[in-house]
């Protein structure tokens, strides 16, 4: 058993989600092999295990819940658009496509593929061994639904249903070297410390707010927050 098997178990209850055997134990292949490329690569500025379950794993897990409920509402609007026909013709709602924008060490697309099996994510970032990462990973733990992508987001077009990151840039930045790879329903999910005020206030009028979100993250003393927004 890995040793921080019954430290994942208990986040996963505080955060009251379920997840099975295989992707509890594909999240712990994950955090050790950042551990490993972090050795050559520096992936990532933490380095003690304890913090990485907390910092990295238990952190990206705690927008699991609110993201599958944003996406539940982007199903039902969906539905009431396209209308009885469709359903009874039976017609199925594509996966959803997620962008994990300066994925880094792939926080937090690559958790949401191993807790999501359902969402295609797709981790873009501009340094190639970062992408080259997630993609290794993606190959190790048998990932399909998962992708690293070496390019500039300011080059994509292909439209996402959800745009995330987390502590990657400023809000206005992020939307707007993002926007191009909105879809049109879609929104954008933005993982965050303390709340960012003077960020939100700086949004054009382009952008709207519709939810900041508080977090609780299991054995983490610090703020979270999520900034959703759409275009």
């Amino acid at each position: 058993m890995h040793p921080f098997l019954p430290a994942l178990r208990q986040g996963l209850d505080d955060l009251r989600l379920t997840l099975g055997d295989d992707q509890q134990d594909k999240l712990l292949a994950y955090m050790d092999l950042i551990a490993r490329w972090t050795k050559v690569y520096n992936l990532t500025a933490v380095r003690d295990a304890h913090e990485m379950l907390t910092h990295h794993l238990l952190d990206s897990l705690a927008v699991i819940a609110p993201l599958r409920r944003e996406l539940a509402k982007l199903v039902l609007l969906a539905s009431t658009e396209q209308g009885a026909s469709s359903v009874e013709a039976g017609g199925a709602m594509p996966p959803f496509r997620l962008l994990d924008v300066g994925a880094g060490a792939g926080l937090p697309g690559i958790v949401i593929a191993i807790a999501c099996p359902d969402i295609s994510v797709t981790c873009v970032d501009t340094v190639a061994k970062k992408a080259a990462f997630i993609q290794q990973v993606a190959a190790t733990l048998k990932l399909p639904n998962l992708k690293g992508l070496h390019a500039r987001v300011e080059s994509l077009t292909q439209p996402y249903d959800v745009v995330c990151s987390r502590a990657f840039a400023s809000l206005q930045d992020f939307t707007a070297w993002s926007t191009s790879a909105l879809a049109p329903r879609g929104i954008w999910m933005a993982m965050k410390g303390k709340h960012p005020d003077q960020e939100l206030a700086a949004l054009p009028k382009s952008v709207y707010v519709f939810h900041v979100e508080q977090l609780q993250v299991p054995s983490l003393d610090a703020e979270r927050c999520i900034i959703w927004m759409r275009g």
